[in-house]
């Protein structure tokens, strides 16, 4: 039995298989990128801040310019919710990742954010990805660049390189689901896309658990399945009040969930090796 036993390496991390490659392993921890949808106000902003400060976690996002279906939607509060994002980030020792939706607000946004988003909506907005690399290339500062919703692995991976020839080679991607014909959630998460990427690519790859949701009660089960796959990072929508909230109350978190849920993660990223930053 002991001879049986001598090639089994007992510290492997859960995943790896012996003669396969193995794509859910790409480093030894998993960011969590987590705020609001919207920035609503100074007050909402810092009580989210500090609880992500308190959780040992890096990143808080927060949306200031909002691209809204509904032109008459709430589309965020433009530079005065920049502001409160990087007077949060500085007071909690966070760094700040927000949308860029359009090529005149690169500079702004490059001001206030350490990370600068590219949205699904922008995601083949050729213009813009040149610009944000262009603008970004001497700080080096995250391109945080999100899948299209209907945007195949390979035009996305290629897309990169209007980001990256302009400068910037500090690109992570984000799977946020795409649109097909299901409707039982919001959008439909496309977790093969986590070891799709790791296998064609050296770029890192986040999932987004809160957009193919849509609803709360299933953003637990999406994180878990992205831990699972390999994803470098989550990111997941939280607010005081997702009642109250301005845009995408249904899949937004409270505290105590994300708390909960975080202690979720922790212990199931164990399990592979790996620790949430």
């Amino acid at each position: 039995m002991d001879e049986l036993m001598q090639d089994v390496a007992p510290e492997a991390p859960l995943g790896a298989i012996p003669g396969l490659p193995d794509y859910t392993q790409r480093g030894g921890t998993i960011s969590i990128i987590a705020g609001p949808c919207s920035v609503e106000s100074r007050e909402q902003f810092d009580v989210i801040a500090a609880c992500i400060a308190e959780e040992g976690l890096s990143w808080v996002r927060g949306g200031a310019f909002k691209p809204r279906t509904n032109p008459h939607s709430f589309e965020g509060l433009g530079e005065e919710g920049l502001r409160i994002m990087a007077d949060a980030g500085a007071r909690y020792g966070l760094k700040v990742l927000t949308e860029v939706m359009d090529s005149a607000h690169c500079e702004l946004v490059h001001e206030y954010a350490d990370g600068l988003q590219i949205g699904a909506r922008n995601c083949q907005n050729y213009s813009l990805l040149r610009t944000i690399g262009e603008v970004s290339a001497e700080s080096k500062k995250l391109v945080f660049y999100k899948r299209g919703m209907a945007t195949t692995i390979s035009e996305w991976l290629s897309a990169v390189d209007y980001i990256t020839a302009a400068g910037n080679d500090n690109v992570m991607l984000c799977e946020r689901g795409m649109r097909t014909f299901e409707n039982a959630t919001r959008y439909t998460l496309d977790i093969a896309a986590v070891p799709v990427v790791h296998k064609q690519s050296f770029i890192p790859i986040c999932v987004d658990v809160s957009h193919p949701a849509g609803v709360r009660d299933i953003v637990p089960s999406l994180a878990y399945a992205a831990i699972a796959a390999g994803a470098d990072a989550l990111m997941i929508e939280i607010h005081p009040n997702p009642a109250h909230a301005k845009s995408d109350a249904a899949q937004q978190l409270n505290l105590e969930q994300f708390r909960g849920l975080l202690s979720n993660l922790r212990e199931l990223a164990a399990s592979f090796g790996k620790t949430l930053v």
